[in-house]
């Protein structure tokens, strides 16, 4: 296996979002999500860790831009998921939640597409 790069947003699953990140003002990791039409249930987190930015307008201030996860799925494979907390703008403005990378099986559907 080996990582390949995806970019593309990810939908959760309803009702699987807890509200334990809410405590600590962070986005709860979804339970389950749907990419390319395929539910995927998350087994473990293996690490989580947050990114800044820079103020846009140009002020010193650095701001939280993401939230990473590195999950493994309940069929074992391992991604890295996002979520961003200022949306793009556009058709983008409702995706928050993205998988950056994923480890798959050559061959697999998904690195076919």
């Amino acid at each position: 296996m080996r990582e390949e790069f995806i970019s593309e947003s990810i939908e959760p699953v309803a009702g699987t979002i807890g509200p334990e990140g809410m405590t600590r003002a962070e986005p709860s990791l979804p339970a389950r999500f749907v990419w390319r039409g395929q539910e995927y249930a998350v087994a473990e987190v293996l690490e989580k860790w947050k990114q800044t930015g820079p103020c846009k307008g140009g002020s010193g201030a650095r701001y939280l831009r993401k939230h990473w996860f590195r999950i493994r799925t309940a069929d074992g494979t391992e991604m890295k998921l996002y979520f961003q907390r200022q949306p793009g703008p556009g058709r983008q403005a409702t995706k928050r939640w993205w998988l950056y990378a994923a480890e798959l099986q050559p061959g697999s559907v998904e690195m076919d597409e």
